[in-house]
Parts: structure tokens; sequence; C-alpha cells
């Protein structure tokens, strides 16, 4: 801090009656939560948010398996859906013509509830998880951290990549403050947690 700024800072500190700096807030860097609370807080915090969770992934890819859905080529086989369409530079017309997209996830935030894509194998450019109107991600257990502070180590070396924080579908507020889905993004969330 330079000597004028400080100096500044001690005459209104002085002019407030307080002497000295306010102590820096005491965040929480880690958490203190066991996996099973930490997959059960990321699951209420989804639903919270208007995110359908679910557990089987078969169910799920069955259910898809006659729709046009858009996978990143780094996609694992076990988790395409029959019908898939792999992205290799899908034009904004061919994505959006797709019923939904499949990815990963890089982490999962229990605390908020925020799924964060870093442009992975598994989880492909941006625009092909913000233009179809679904996205199903699939979320590892050991994907899932407790807080902020835990997404950001674990991001660490990805920061010259788009980073997505996805919290539930996409959606805005009108200047009626009616709830409005779908504007920015996907208006429909899937989430699919495994233990794998």
């Amino acid at each position: 801090m330079s000597a004028a700024r400080e100096e500044i800072l001690r005459r209104v500190r002085a002019a407030q009656g307080r002497a000295h700096a306010p102590s820096s807030r005491a965040y929480r860097t880690t958490g203190t939560r066991d996996a099973a609370e930490r997959d059960a807080l990321l699951h209420q915090r989804l639903v919270d948010y208007r995110a359908r969770v679910e557990r089987d992934l078969v169910v799920v890819l069955d259910e898809l398996a006659a729709s046009r859905i858009g996978v990143p080529p780094g996609l694992p086989a076990d988790w395409r859906p029959a019908n898939c369409v792999e992205d290799q530079g899908l034009s904004p017309q061919e994505l959006d013509a797709l019923d939904g997209v499949v990815t990963g996830c890089t982490v999962a935030i229990a605390e908020t509830g925020t799924i964060v894509l870093a442009g992975g194998p598994a989880e492909g450019r941006r625009a092909l998880t913000l233009v179809p109107d679904l996205h199903v991600c699939i979320v590892r257990a050991d994907q899932v951290v407790e807080t902020v502070p835990e997404a950001f180590a674990a991001l660490r070396g990805l920061e010259r990549r788009p980073l997505t924080f996805v919290s539930g579908p996409s959606a805005t507020s009108d200047i009626e403050l009616k709830r409005v889905e779908g504007v920015h993004g996907p208006r429909r969330l899937v989430v699919v947690m495994i233990d794998v």
C-alpha cells in the first residue's frame, strides 16, 4: 500500500475512533463434510435450482435414445446415448437443431450447487452446452468439493480455458419479476451423479 493511501486510511480510522485496521474475514478454505454429506448437499442445492438430479446413468441414456444428442469428442463411450452426434465444430444452427447435449464436468461445488465446465475433453466447447435446450451433465463423486476455494484449487492450471459455472437451468427474471428459463442457456438441466 502506498504511504499516501495508508495515511488517508489512518486519518479516516482516527476520525471514526478506530486506531487499527479491521481484521480480515476468516473465510473457510476447506470443507468439513464427508463425501456422503457433500453429495447430499449438492443434490439438495441442484434441486433447489430446479435441476433434475438422477443417480442411474443407464436410465437417463435410455430416455435420450430417440433424441438427437450432441456429445463432446472426449466423452467416454459408456456415457454416450445411442443416437449421439459428436461435436466436431457443429454450426450454431446445427447445435440449435439438437434435442440436447451430454457432457462431463471438471468440478462440482456442493455448498453452492454449482457445476464447473472447463472445456475439457468430456465437456467440449462452451457453445455445445449453451445452445441446446437440454444439458445432461455427468458428475463423478470424486469431482464434488464442498467450498468455492476448494473448487478454485481444483481448477488451478486451467485458468486459460473458458470456465462456465452452472447453477441450475438458465433463468432470469423479466421486468415484472417473472422467472423466464432458457434465455441464456439450456432450459432444462439434468445432473447424473455417479460413483465411478
